[in-house]
């Protein structure tokens, strides 16, 4: 069976701050670790108040160093936001104090909005760089070169997997030409998922770090024991959408029994579309939504985010959806005869 990773935002839900979200997050990366979960990533985002996971990098060292074996990293980094050569040394320091367990994925949009990528001193042209900066990035992992005035230390000779993270053609295209991982951000932008695997595929060009293609994509999977409380843990992260597209982004809010009696009929079909992928409901409805979702990609690992606002609930989501990932590799085994 595919490996089965995490994707976390460290949500700072209503009430609560940040200190209590880190905690959360590191909490779930033990229990992830503890599940047989394969890795455990955080991502970039700026000036978003339910977000605690900004200093990515910060956080990443956090989780590494209160797991033991389960790889951490960046779900991503948006390299637009930074020069190559910090990101190849705060990530060459993770990987020197946490030696074969350090991913680094690679966005390239700001993960915020104009005025605060302003805030972050890069100029606008950040994100047309991309394919060079990435490039430029991999060049400080090299080993030592004597040609190479500038150099990343720690970071030079080091084994950093780098992958690129995308919601579009661009990325599978930039990931292929450089023989990289692809992972695709199905869980909030699925419109292009099919066509960008498909040109990751058929393109790729094996490289020093990747021999064959390798498809992580992206699912929301929020499971508890009934469809209908995993339905109603489900409109947390519903009304986060919701109130990002007015402009209004806030802390997590607490699920509600009927979103319709909260939100117009316009506004909720604006989203309808974003959770595609989304799996929602008891093991056996996840079961049956993963499995699906797996065929149709016939990816090579999945990627699953559980916002949910009940801590205690969240971790209940991961136990269960493991139990689906050890029910499908079960059939799968059977199916080949093993």
């Amino acid at each position: 069976m595919i490996p089965f990773s995490i994707l976390d935002l460290s949500p700072i839900v209503e009430g609560e701050t940040a200190t209590q979200a880190l905690r959360n997050t590191l909490d779930l990366a033990q229990h992830a670790e503890t599940l047989g979960y394969n890795r455990y990533w955080l991502a970039e985002h700026h000036n978003m108040p339910g977000i605690a996971s900004a200093a990515t990098s910060v956080v990443i060292g956090y989780v590494a160093g209160g797991t033991k074996t389960i790889r951490v990293g960046s779900g991503g980094v948006m390299l637009p936001n930074h020069s190559p050569l910090v990101i190849a040394e705060q990530f060459g320091t993770l990987e020197s104090l946490y030696p074969g367990r350090i991913d680094l994925g690679l966005g390239r949009a700001p993960g915020s909005d104009q005025m605060t990528a302003r805030a972050l001193r890069r100029d606008a042209t950040g994100p047309d760089t991309f394919p060079q900066d990435v490039v430029e990035l991999q060049r400080y992992f090299q080993p030592d070169d004597t040609s190479q005035f500038v150099q990343a230390v720690p970071g030079n000779g080091l084994n950093v997997p780098i992958w690129i993270l995308g919601s579009s053609l661009f990325g599978a295209q930039l990931a292929a030409i450089l023989g990289l991982p692809y992972a695709f951000a199905s869980h909030f932008a699925p419109t292009e998922l099919m066509r960008a695997l498909y040109v990751y595929r058929t393109q790729f060009k094996p490289s020093a770090q990747l021999k064959e293609p390798y498809v992580m994509v992206a699912a929301n999977v929020i499971a508890a024991d009934t469809d209908q409380e995993a339905e109603r843990l489900f409109t947390s992260v519903q009304q986060q959408f919701l109130y990002i597209r007015r402009g209004k982004a806030r802390q997590m809010q607490p699920p509600v029994d009927n979103l319709a009696n909260h939100w117009p009929d316009y506004e909720l079909a604006g989203i309808e579309s974003i959770f595609r992928y989304a799996a929602v409901g008891s093991p056996k409805t996840i079961q049956r939504t993963l499995a699906s979702f797996i065929e149709q990609t016939q990816a090579n690992e999945l990627i699953l985010s559980a916002p949910i606002y009940s801590h205690e609930a969240r971790k209940h989501s991961l136990t269960l959806t493991a139990q689906v990932r050890d029910a499908l590799a079960a059939r799968e085994a059977e199916a080949v005869g093993i």
